[in-house]
């Protein structure tokens, strides 16, 4: 049985101040994460980031998750939080571009990508807000597979299998080498998000997250990826369905084709 790398620290680092202040802003789209969004939005304003705002993208979920995120931004006020309602589900990839867009348009120097379920851990926030200012990336990946980044216990041989092919398998057709190019866990810098043109993307699932890292390494922006623990979700289902899956696997052909 291979060896289990460490998970890295739950700890989040602390950064200078002039850092720390940088305008941020967090989209976390939402369908049904009621027994999620709490604990995620009271996560990332604990953080020492004074510039963290939060844009939850809620697609008119049944269960109140909108009610719930507008009752945060009276909480903790529209300065460092907002709700932008959409009117129903349409998909995952276009909830994210409606709320960076969101973002860009509010002022944002930076956008990170976050999912409501607790899989993307929020104490590496700074670090990759660090990363990104450090080094100057168009985009910072929050990793699963390079080195030290880990997997939930919860994940089993399939899955990791599964995971790990997809990323091989976009990987190959669009000949990069960034490593996550699956993954939803990324911080934009605001000029990237501007030239890669979100009201073009065409991806209304997963492959959003494939097609914007591509589109952005096709303009010239570096990448820059950092490890994390990716975990799994513990309450809600995955909105995984079997079109977002076919569109996934066609993606990668169609961004190939056009960049010809």
């Amino acid at each position: 049985m291979p060896s289990k790398s460490p998970k890295p620290t739950s700890r989040a680092a602390a950064l200078p101040h002039d850092w720390a202040a940088t305008p941020l802003t967090v989209v976390m789209p939402t369908y049904n994460e009621a027994g999620n969004l709490p604990r995620m939005a009271e996560a990332l304003m604990a953080l020492d980031l004074p510039g963290l705002r939060l844009l939850v993208v809620d697609d008119a979920s049944p269960d109140g998750t909108g009610d719930i995120a507008e009752g945060y931004v009276r909480r903790f006020g529209p300065e460092r939080m907002a709700v932008l309602h959409r009117a129903g589900k349409e998909g995952l990839g276009r909830a994210y571009a409606a709320g960076m867009a969101r973002a860009v348009a509010d002022g944002a120097r930076y956008v990170l990508q976050m999912d409501a379920d607790g899989s993307h851990p929020v104490p590496k926030v700074p670090e990759m807000l660090g990363v990104a200012l450090s080094t100057g990336a168009g985009v910072t990946i929050g990793s699963r597979y390079v080195q030290g980044g880990t997997l939930s216990d919860a994940w089993g041989a399939h899955r990791r299998l599964l995971s790990r092919w997809a990323n091989a398998y976009a990987g190959t057709i669009l000949g990069t080498r960034v490593r996550d190019i699956t993954g939803g866990f990324n911080l934009w810098r605001e000029d990237a998000l501007r030239a890669i043109d979100l009201g073009s993307v065409d991806s209304a699932g997963y492959s959003f997250q494939v097609e914007m890292k591509y589109r952005a390494l096709r303009r010239g922006y570096g990448a820059i990826e950092v490890p994390i623990h990716f975990e799994d979700r513990t309450v809600g289902e995955s909105k995984m369905s079997l079109m977002v899956q076919l569109e996934s696997v066609a993606m990668p052909w169609k961004l190939r084709a056009r960049s010809r």
